[in-house]
């Protein structure tokens, strides 16, 4: 009898397929950035989190609310704090010293966002915590709080029954723009130790029931378990980062591989492999660059990149 050392997730491949022709657009925590960053890897056409990492689902839909409307920033909705311009719709990596830059920086990353979305095949959505922070001024869901004090902001729970209506209410926005356009949702497995243990398990729990309703009642919407994957399939700390809060590389690309397997065609998975070998060896950073073995292994990347392009003329522009 066979001993088995682990229990595996198992679910369906998914109907419709995602190919070198499919633009995507990810939103949401920063295991949105590493499903994200493996797909820019392979050269996959891909804009991952315009407003930079977005926690909950509230502001993952205003989030895309502004991609649907004409929605420009301006001097009204950044604020200055500890010597830096902030916008309560975006993470820190948009703040600035100069509030024309924090401006520019979010506005062109809009524009790119808009342009990218019009042409979107698919969306994926991954939620981290259920917990939002409402600045008290307002009453705003916050995408971040930029470490300004706690007694500017009201902390609560959203229900299963918020996140779904708002969410539908929104797919169907999407659809009728584009009724062709295909929805991924994934709970990230990131751990939201802040919150204190029990509250993540409250939060995980609301965010699983919540994208389980909305996948049954959007017949474009499809679920990844990436949370049930770590937890179910991988269940070791050997397969966390040092924080024993966030999946070390090593799940990681083992989430990826099941992605992988769900999402594309055999011929797209060979190919995607290829490019891999590919963005690693343009990526190679050596210690001695000027010798000729070096100057010949730069040589056999541009040849590679020319037999890629001759044989799949798609990736022009790409590489």
């Amino acid at each position: 009898m066979e001993t088995l050392f682990r229990t595996e997730v198992k679910f369906p491949q998914s109907e419709w397929k995602i190919n070198y022709q499919s633009q995507m657009m990810a939103f949401g925590s920063c295991f949105a950035e590493n499903i994200g960053e493996k797909l820019q890897n392979a050269y996959f056409k891909i804009n991952t989190n315009p407003f930079g990492v977005l926690f909950n689902p509230v502001s993952v839909l205003q989030s895309v609310d502004y991609l649907l409307n004409d929605k420009i920033f301006d001097e009204n909705d950044i604020f200055n704090h500890s010597s830096l311009w902030h916008s309560f719709s975006h993470s820190s990596k948009f703040s600035a010293v100069s509030p024309l830059d924090t401006l520019l920086n979010i506005n062109e990353k809009l524009q790119q966002a808009r342009n990218d979305f019009q042409n979107t095949d698919i969306l994926i959505f991954t939620f981290g915590t259920a917990w939002i922070y409402e600045y008290a001024e307002t009453g705003q869901t916050v995408a971040n709080c930029h470490k300004l004090p706690a007694n500017n902001f009201i902390r609560r729970r959203l229900s299963v029954e918020e996140i779904v209506e708002n969410f539908l209410a929104l797919l169907e926005k999407i659809t009728n723009k584009c009724s062709e356009i295909k929805f991924v949702f994934t709970v990230s497995p990131v751990r939201h130790f802040k919150d204190g243990a029990v509250e993540n398990s409250l939060s995980k729990a609301t965010l699983l029931l919540a994208v389980n309703k909305i996948v049954k009642h959007c017949k474009s919407a499809v679920y990844f378990p990436s949370y049930e994957i770590v937890n179910d399939e991988l269940r070791d700390y050997r397969f966390y980062a040092s924080d024993m809060l966030h999946p070390s590389d090593t799940a990681i690309d083992y989430i990826w591989q099941r992605f992988s397997e769900t999402f594309f065609t055999a011929e797209t998975n060979i190919l995607r492999q290829r490019l891999e070998q590919f963005f690693a060896s343009k990526s190679h950073r050596p210690l001695h660059p000027d010798t000729p073995e070096y100057h010949r292994f730069l040589e056999d990347i541009k040849k590679n990149k020319t037999l890629l392009i001759k044989e799949f003329a798609f990736l022009e522009g790409r590489l």
